[in-house]
C-alpha cells in the first residue's frame, strides 16, 4: 500500500491481495457462498480512504455501512436492493455512488470485478 504522491496503475503496480469466503462473517450473507478477492493500491495515511480492484463470486448479503463508496464495474452484474425496496442494477461499464448511510443488500448476479474507491466513517 502506497501513501507516497505518485500515479497509482491499478494493472501494473502490485497492491495487497486478500481472498475471503463472505460467509466467514456472521450473520453477513443472505444467500449463497459468495468469495471475495481484493487488491488495495492505496491507502490514506489515517487509513481512512482505500482504493483497489473488488471480484465476488455470486450471492447476496447485508452492506456493509459507515462509508461512502465509489465503483466502476469492469465486468459483470450486480444489484442493490435498499431497505425501503428500491433496486438499482448494474453491469459492466456502470459506475455508481453508495453514499453513506445507505442500508441494504448487494447481490452479485454473475461474478463481478469492479474498482472502488472507500471513504470510511466512524460508527456513531
Amino acid at each position: 500500500m502506497s501513501t507516497t504522491p505518485h500515479v497509482i496503475d491499478f494493472q501494473q503496480d502490485p497492491g495487497t491481495h486478500e481472498a475471503r469466503r463472505l460467509s466467514d462473517l456472521p450473520d453477513r450473507v443472505l444467500q449463497g457462498d459468495p468469495h471475495h478477492e481484493t487488491t488495495v493500491f492505496f491507502t490514506d495515511a489515517k487509513g481512512e480512504v482505500i482504493a483497489g480492484t473488488w471480484t465476488s463470486t455470486p450471492g447476496t448479503w447485508r452492506a456493509f455501512t459507515h462509508r461512502d463508496e465509489f465503483c466502476h464495474i469492469v465486468t459483470g452484474h450486480v444489484r442493490l436492493i435498499g431497505d425501503d425496496g428500491r433496486v438499482r442494477t448494474f453491469k459492466t461499464g456502470d459506475a455508481f455512488m453508495i453514499p453513506n448511510g445507505f442500508s441494504g443488500c448487494w447481490e452479485v448476479v454473475e461474478t463481478t470485478t469492479k474498482h472502488f474507491v472507500v471513504r470510511h466513517h466512524q460508527a456513531h
